[in-house]
């Protein structure tokens, strides 16, 4: 034990940064995913018959394959068609790519939790089609979809660790370049696993207060008894 906190205090600085560029990949696979996502959900729900297969398609290829898998063909596959990017950018996108697919299905579970009622008023108050949508249904739905999207922001943080395997220098880099140094990868994985705990801990933490503050009152048994 005293060994493994002597770990903390020789790779701190190793450790910190191989941990912000977690949290840094998981944000903008978050985000990315968040954008794509909400566009897809959107499609499923209101769009037409050819888009709505489109995002169908979409999502199931995503959902249906390994995020390696995806990762590899994104860094190792494009550059065959003339399109390099870097590690970190490989990261991003394959993040949010993924993400997408699962953010994409529990908003769209949302969006049909509001109900056609929302439609039919917004519309008989002289709403448009899609104005109805963005100010009546999207601020509903956003909020309804929180406690079980919330899901998916620590999902996507321990995913993250695969990415080192395209030498994105994140904790699990780190924890590889430790384990290399100290020749002891039990004690060193131990280290890592460890502040990925401390992380999703916190995350999860931050969720709950963000879905406390945004829970729209009453409106979940309303749900239920529909």
């Amino acid at each position: 034990m005293i060994a493994w906190l002597n770990y903390f205090s020789r790779f701190k600085t190793e450790l910190l940064q191989g941990s912000l560029i977690t949290l840094e990949l998981t944000a903008a696979g978050l985000l990315i995913g968040f954008v794509l996502g909400l566009g897809l959900a959107l499609a499923r729900s209101y769009g037409p018959r050819w888009l709505r297969g489109f995002a169908s398609a979409y999502i199931s290829v995503f959902r249906g394959t390994p995020l390696l898998v995806q990762l590899f063909i994104i860094y190792y596959g494009l550059p065959e068609m003339g399109i390099t990017l870097s590690q970190t950018v490989s990261a991003y996108l394959a993040l949010g790519l993924n993400s997408a697919a699962y953010q994409a299905e529990y908003l769209r579970g949302s969006i049909i939790a509001i109900g056609s009622s929302q439609m039919r008023a917004g519309r008989a108050i002289g709403l448009s089609r899609w104005q109805t949508i963005r100010f009546v249904i999207l601020p509903q739905a956003l909020r309804l979809a929180l406690p079980s999207w919330s899901n998916e922001p620590i999902s996507l943080l321990k995913t993250t660790a695969v990415v080192f395997l395209i030498a994105v220098q994140d904790l699990m880099a780190r924890g590889k370049r430790m384990a290399t140094k100290t020749y002891d990868p039990i004690g060193s994985y131990l280290v890592v696993a460890i502040i990925y705990l401390l992380m999703v801990f916190g995350l999860d933490a931050l969720l709950k207060f963000v879905e406390r503050k945004t829970r729209i009152p009453g409106f979940d048994a309303e749900v239920k008894k529909a």
